[in-house]
């Protein structure tokens, strides 16, 4: 007798442990797209406890691809940086759009997430947050700057700065004159296409002052005064300028980079409702127009301009003119084998910056 009541009880204990699992949604998320507001109430709706995990792309694959998709039950990577990323290491699990409320979200932006994140029949992301990496500008100390060219323009050297990651070899090889993405069906010409931009970017390394490497150096590198011609998001430009009206998000001349952030559910999950319902949750207009509020980014939630500061209004009018939105060059997703060279890429420009 005493036996079976021990092993209902320990039953009883591993249905309990298992219950409060599930009531934890453990999300992989850029800095600034959780905010502690939104947690907050999004626990008192639903009674799911969110711990937030602050990450990049890089260290996002790296996490999932060391656990096969287990670990966190949302993630939000890049749209450019799932399909073959899934294809080779299955970190994902299909979106099941039927529990995503795609009402509130602008139609073209989930047209563009499913489509580059698409593997077979099956699509992997929902979108969330866009935006475009461009250059920030002291226009009062460098106010001819208006292309990627200028990251490498003597006439500012000791005032440039951009940060040792990829879009820094995209945005160059437009700057010099190619579209990168057109190379994405031949490695090898992409290969020889990134070491044009690497000899580039090494030859010119005396111009720069340094490399920022987050959100928080870039915006500080700008508001020194000292940084005049920088790589930089369109949402850091708004926040400088808001303080430094000379400092600008401007979009290079031969086209600002266009990126969507987004959610992806990986493969292994332990709470895949509880990531649905934040999807949903962020994704109403008056939340999402809360996040791009508080950070600048412009969010796919549909009637969110409802909700948007008119100063945020406002700095989207003033970058993105008509012509500049017609130039931005979507990411695209990127094919098997193209990250390593990327990296390699990197690497050499890095360990040539030490000398």
């Amino acid at each position: 007798m005493k036996k079976i009541v021990l092993v209902s009880a320990s039953v009883l204990m591993l249905a309990s442990s298992t219950l409060l699992a599930q009531q934890t949604l453990r999300l992989i998320t850029w800095k600034g797209y959780a905010p502690k507001a939104l947690i907050k109430e999004f626990e008192k709706e639903t009674g799911i406890k969110v711990k937030v995990t602050y990450s990049n792309n890089e260290e996002m694959i790296a996490k999932l691809r060391a656990t096969r998709g287990a670990g966190f039950d949302l993630a939000q990577p890049s749209v450019d940086r799932i399909r073959f990323v899934q294809k080779k290491f299955h970190i994902y699990q299909p979106i099941d759009y039927s529990k995503i409320n795609t009402a509130q979200i602008i139609d073209s932006m989930v047209n563009a997430a499913k489509k580059i994140s698409k593997v077979g029949d099956k699509v992997y992301s929902v979108p969330y947050i866009y935006g475009t990496t461009g250059l920030i500008i002291n226009k009062k100390m460098a106010p001819e700057a208006n292309d990627w060219s200028d990251l490498w323009n003597p006439k500012y050297a000791g005032h440039i700065s951009y940060r040792l990651k990829r879009p820094i070899l995209i945005g160059a090889a437009f700057g010099m004159g190619y579209n990168p993405f057109e190379y994405y069906n031949d490695i090898n010409a992409y290969k020889k296409l990134i070491d044009k931009v690497t000899k580039k970017l090494i030859e010119t390394k005396k111009y720069v002052k340094t490399y920022w490497t987050s959100g928080d150096t870039q915006k500080a590198l700008a508001m020194s005064g000292d940084v005049w011609v920088e790589s930089g998001w369109d949402a850091i430009g708004w926040q400088v300028h808001d303080k430094m009206p000379e400092v600008d998000f401007v979009c290079p001349k031969s086209g600002a980079l266009g990126w969507i952030d987004t959610f992806a559910i990986p493969a292994k999950s332990k709470n895949v409702e509880a990531a649905y319902k934040w999807i949903n949750f962020i994704l109403k207009p008056k939340n999402a127009a809360y996040v791009t509020n508080k950070s600048s980014y412009m969010t796919v939630s549909k009637g969110a301009s409802e909700y948007l500061d008119a100063k945020i209004k406002a700095n989207y009018n003033r970058s993105y003119t008509p012509e500049a939105i017609k130039n931005i060059k979507w990411y695209d997703a990127l094919p098997s084998g193209f990250a390593e060279i990327e990296a390699k890429a990197l690497e050499k420009i890095k360990a040539a910056s030490a000398e």
